[in-house]
């Protein structure tokens, strides 16, 4: 089996690295959900040592093509991959306590009732002082910040109505029921952000 391979985690890896990176240097242990081809993550892996960096796919099957970059980059902080559905009654035990959430391009393919599980979960997933790290295309306000994001909204659609590129007020909206603050939002290349979240200290053990 070849290993998957993305173009778009080529294109955007340095940029996301370049602003997570500060918000990582005081990290231990990273959760990434929703991890693709896991090229991703050994790019971060490898260029944050410091990091045990946590792989998760949906499926059994997913975690196939991670396995192959995770070999095939041969670092000592990249555990083998979880089966993780954000959706899924209860996450694996070595998914909690994370020093910080990481997810890139995942929100616009869920349904939105999996979104809100998600955020639901990330209580006993953060530990104190955490951080949630979202990267992909948003709506600000409700309305598409390019025409290019309008087009994939549409696609979205017609790969599954369920599936849309995600208003940030509404996602930020469940990360402040749980105690989550934004402290950053990064414009990125090709109409995307990188949008930090942390938890306050009244919501920290």
């Amino acid at each position: 089996m070849p290993k998957p391979h993305a173009p778009s985690c080529d294109r955007n890896r340095d940029p996301i690295l370049a602003v997570i990176q500060p918000e990582l240097a005081q990290a231990r242990c990273v959760l990434e959900l929703g991890s693709g081809t896991g090229q991703h993550a050994v790019h971060f892996a490898a260029a944050m040592p410091h990091l045990h960096w946590q792989t998760t796919e949906r499926t059994p099957e997913q975690l196939d093509g991670i396995r192959l970059w995770l070999a095939d980059a041969a670092l000592p902080n990249t555990p083998p991959p979880l089966v993780l559905d954000v959706a899924a009654p209860q996450w694996p035990a070595a998914a909690q306590q994370a020093d910080a959430v990481f997810t890139a391009n995942t929100l616009h393919y869920m349904p939105w009732p999996a979104v809100q599980a998600l955020f639901a979960h990330l209580p006993q997933a953060l530990a104190p002082g955490a951080c949630l790290i979202a990267y992909g295309p948003f709506r600000i306000d409700g309305q598409h910040t390019s025409a290019s994001n309008v087009q994939f909204d549409q696609w979205l659609a017609g790969v599954d109505p369920r599936f849309a590129v995600r208003d940030l007020g509404e996602v930020d909206a469940l990360a402040r029921a749980i105690g989550l603050q934004c402290v950053a939002r990064h414009p990125m290349p090709a109409n995307n952000f990188t949008v930090v979240w942390r938890l306050s200290p009244l919501h920290q053990a």
